[in-house]
């Protein structure tokens, strides 16, 4: 069984080959192609924290793997979200390698964002703003950054220090103001753990395009007025629409708010991939995509960075 630490992880994920491999796995999702059961999670209610189980079985990759993540959002000495991700014979069952599913997790969320941006953003955005400090922001400023020359990059945050150092390793530059922030935005990704909205509907311009990838069973991060307007895009339907700890809280409190029906989702990302749904229409719409994370991404992203790693001899063989 071959180990990967983070570092072997991290030095093996080629982000542009990534994103392509997020496109298939999410093209193999809509068209029927993958076998993956709800998110199930144990919580952990003294920590309002909980522990999830995602496997996924992708055929036409033979991807087979399952990621156990927990999310403990008290954490302050370390990461919110910690993972493992095994990875699986599809012939035999056997376990081939285990591997740190935190940069995964981080990489494959930022792949799946510059992937719909890519679909659904305007050809000639000027500024991105990323709204977060942490290990998500950090990945979709070099991730989404890769899929349209933008004219100037900023970060957003409710710690502004924080906003300010992470913006200087991107050569960007610090709000500290969110409202201004994404009025000036062309694509904006909110990556945060936020309870209440970070994304308004009334701080939005015409034409643009969000990503949101933030998950909180207390609350949203993306007003309900915003998905009213909004062209909406998801991983998958069944998995957005369902109860937490599978489905988007941020859905489900615009549909009980009577912002948007069930019906108002636009297309799942593998629906725009194949081309079975079309995208944007027009320069001045709103396109939102809400990111949930799914099995598929993780399985299709471990397996490939399985193959990176024989490729290369990273990693340590074991025993069980």
């Amino acid at each position: 069984m071959l180990v990967l630490s983070r570092a072997d992880v991290e030095g093996l994920i080629d982000l542009d080959r990534l994103r392509e491999t997020i496109a298939g796995a999410m093209a193999d999702l809509s068209a029927g192609r993958v076998s993956m059961p709800p998110r199930i999670a144990a919580a952990v209610p003294e920590r309002d924290a909980l522990l999830a189980a995602m496997p996924a079985y992708l055929s036409s990759s033979g991807a087979l793997a399952t990621k156990l993540v927990s999310l403990f959002p008290r954490n302050t000495d370390r990461p919110t979200h910690q993972a493992v991700i095994v990875v699986f014979d599809p012939e035999n069952g056997s376990p081939l390698a285990l591997m740190d599913g935190e940069a995964i997790t981080a990489a494959r969320t930022a792949a799946g964002s510059a992937l719909a941006t890519d679909l659904l953003a305007r050809k000639d955005p000027d500024r991105l703003v990323v709204i977060g400090t942490g290990v998500q922001a950090r990945a979709h400023l070099r991730a989404v950054s890769r899929v349209r020359k933008f004219g100037s990059i900023g970060v957003a945050g409710r710690d502004v220090e924080k906003a300010k150092a992470l913006a200087r390793e991107f050569g960007a530059g610090a709000y500290a103001d969110i409202p201004k922030a994404l009025r000036e935005a062309d694509v904006v990704c909110a990556c945060t753990h936020s309870a209440e909205p970070v994304v308004r509907r009334d701080w939005l311009k015409p034409g643009t395009h969000v990503n949101s990838v933030g998950y909180n069973t207390a609350g949203r991060e993306v007003d309900g007025a915003t998905f009213r307007d909004a062209l909406v895009v998801v991983e998958s339907r069944a998995a957005a629409l369902a109860a937490p700890p599978a489905g988007s809280n941020d859905i489900a409190m615009a549909i009980a708010e009577g912002a948007m029906t069930r019906e108002h989702v636009h297309a799942e990302l593998g629906e725009l991939v194949s081309g079975a749904r079309p995208g944007r229409t027009n320069a001045s719409q709103i396109t939102l995509y809400k990111s949930v994370g799914v099995a598929a991404q993780d399985a299709a992203a471990a397996a490939m960075v399985l193959d990176a790693a024989r490729k290369a001899g990273v990693g340590r063989t074991i025993d069980l």
